[in-house]
């Protein structure tokens, strides 16, 4: 919707008659929607404090698995933004977009380990299921933070924003 209503309303061209540049105008979408992703992940916070309280044992519970966890969340929710960003900046339509955005993460996320499945080759495999997003963010979650995870996540997130960003400067 970031992109999406702007232009299907006419106020796109108001955005873009501003003295900014087109990349604090996709960083600016993209943080605002990456503190929605936040605000929604906070109350979460509730279920580990009150397990930490409640447990049978009093904090008997995995913290660093935890606090990976919602780095791996946090992420996850990077990237998905990217992505809904970039499908917002390509149509004027807002469920088209919503449509995009969904399928575009559903192959990031499952398809690229689905392809790995129908493809029986031992090396090619690794590889495959490398490109999609579920491999890294497994690894992060278990609480393991690899440096490759998060440059994945991070070049992930930069690739679709220069992508829409190209596509706002093209127009």
């Amino acid at each position: 919707r970031t992109f999406a209503e702007e232009r299907s309303e006419g106020t796109f061209e108001l955005l873009a008659t501003r003295p900014l540049t087109d990349w604090q105008i996709v960083l600016g979408k993209y943080f605002a929607s990456l503190t929605v992703v936040v605000l929604a992940l906070l109350p979460t916070l509730v279920y580990y404090f009150t397990v930490y309280q409640l447990g049978a044992v009093k904090g008997n519970v995995d913290t660093g698995a935890i606090i990976g966890s919602y780095i791996g969340l946090f992420l996850l929710g990077g990237a998905f933004v990217a992505l809904g960003i970039f499908a917002s900046s390509v149509t004027k339509n807002q469920i088209i977009a919503f449509s995009i955005a969904v399928f575009l993460s559903f192959i990031a996320f499952i398809g690229f380990d689905s392809i790995s499945k129908l493809i029986s080759l031992q090396s090619i495999d690794t590889y495959i299921t490398g490109i999609g997003i579920n491999e890294h963010y497994q690894s992060i979650s278990r609480g393991v933070l690899d440096t490759r995870d998060l440059i994945y996540f991070l070049s992930f997130i930069a690739v679709f924003l220069v992508i829409t960003k190209t596509i706002l400067g093209g127009r």
